[in-house]
């Protein structure tokens, strides 16, 4: 693991879109009869989605909410010197997507833009990517935009991904102010697991072809994908996060020095109701200060953690915060961090 402090930078003000098309999971019943899709929905606890259209990418998302967020906030946009764009499903292949989103943003030609390529636990990890450039003194504001499209990557024929995941963006502004005080970070990556999550085609080991565009049986229950389609090792995934994220979290307390039960408030990554229950019951934390968007918004990957904060902390967050957040996923990859809070802007949510 790799264990950062920064001192003095935070999150001040945090946008988010949705997509406007809602997907009732329950109807979700096109390729699998009514009482299974029932029982995988009540399982998981996720009752509702949304989905871009297929016009509408990443970039797209994370426009609408950085615009809401510069709106609200009165931005000067020749302030921000830094935009950092995370996503698994960017706009092209090249150039990179930041860069696209600096131009159409209208942010100055001396911004400093690049992407992020990772999954879950990517807002964690651009966090802290920014929160090192913010040490320096050249950077006055930073933007992070993190959006996902997970819905044009899994197939709607794969019984153990179909209903699991959905689409957003988010935009949050970065500063300097001492009285944020200290942050604390740790960040691990484990490529033997990389297996269990994974889009095996379309990339350059396996690159596009008839071949992996095509859909086939791909177990003994009749589910359905292409190679280019991704699939996850649940009950592997499953095992790995109750025996690696406990530890990191108690790790990372343990280094900090603080109090889990202190913070305010506990924001998990939202891969399933399951998952998180038992995080909360192992860890001994207050499930009032866990706030979840599992049932409304699904699995949206590495936004999860900012949506859930823009979406259900709204209100909450006047004067002094202390969160813990915590990510896992694709890679595998995960982290945990313990950030300070002060008056943290939150714009309304934006459908797109």
């Amino acid at each position: 693991m790799a264990l950062l402090r920064f001192e003095g930078v935070g999150i001040t003000a945090l946008a988010a879109a949705v997509p406007r098309t809602v997907i009732d999971n329950y109807k979700y019943t096109r390729y699998f009869p009514e009482d299974q899709v029932r029982e995988v929905v009540d399982k998981v606890g996720i009752y509702q989605r949304r989905f871009a259209d297929d016009a509408t990418c990443s970039s797209d998302l994370c426009f609408a909410a950085a615009e809401r967020l510069i709106a609200d906030n009165g931005i000067d946009r020749s302030e921000i010197n830094l935009l950092v764009f995370v996503s698994q499903t960017p706009d092209y292949r090249m150039p990179a997507t930041s860069v696209l989103l600096q131009e159409r943003l209208g942010l100055p030609h001396a911004t400093v833009a690049f992407d992020i390529n990772l999954g879950c636990s990517a807002f964690l990890y651009g966090m802290s990517v920014v929160y090192g450039f913010m040490q320096q003194t050249g950077i006055r504001k930073a933007l992070l935009l993190d959006g996902e499209t997970r819905s044009k990557v899994y197939s709607p024929k794969d019984r153990r991904s179909a209903f699991l995941f959905g689409d957003g963006g988010v935009a949050a502004l970065i500063e300097r102010n001492p009285g944020f005080g200290t942050s604390w970070f740790s960040l691990n990556s484990d490529g033997s697991r990389g297996d269990l999550i994974k889009i095996n085609g379309g990339g350059y080991r396996m690159p596009s072809s008839p071949e992996t565009l095509r859909e086939k049986v791909v177990d003994e229950y009749g589910n359905i994908r292409s190679e280019e389609q991704g699939y996850m090792q649940g009950a592997d995934v499953f095992n790995f996060v109750i025996r690696e994220i406990p530890r990191d979290i108690k790790r990372l307390a343990e280094w900090s020095g603080e109090d889990l039960q202190g913070l305010d408030y506990y924001v998990f990554h939202q891969a399933n109701n399951f998952i998180n229950t038992y995080l909360a019951k192992k860890l001994r934390l207050d499930a009032e200060r866990i706030p979840s968007t599992i049932a409304k918004f699904g699995n949206t990957s590495s936004v999860s953690v900012p949506l859930t904060i823009a979406s259900e902390l709204k209100g909450r967050m006047e004067g002094d915060r202390k969160l813990l957040l915590s990510a896992f996923g694709v890679g595998m990859t995960w982290g945990t961090a313990v950030v300070p809070f002060r008056d943290l802007r939150i714009s309304d949510l934006v459908e797109v």
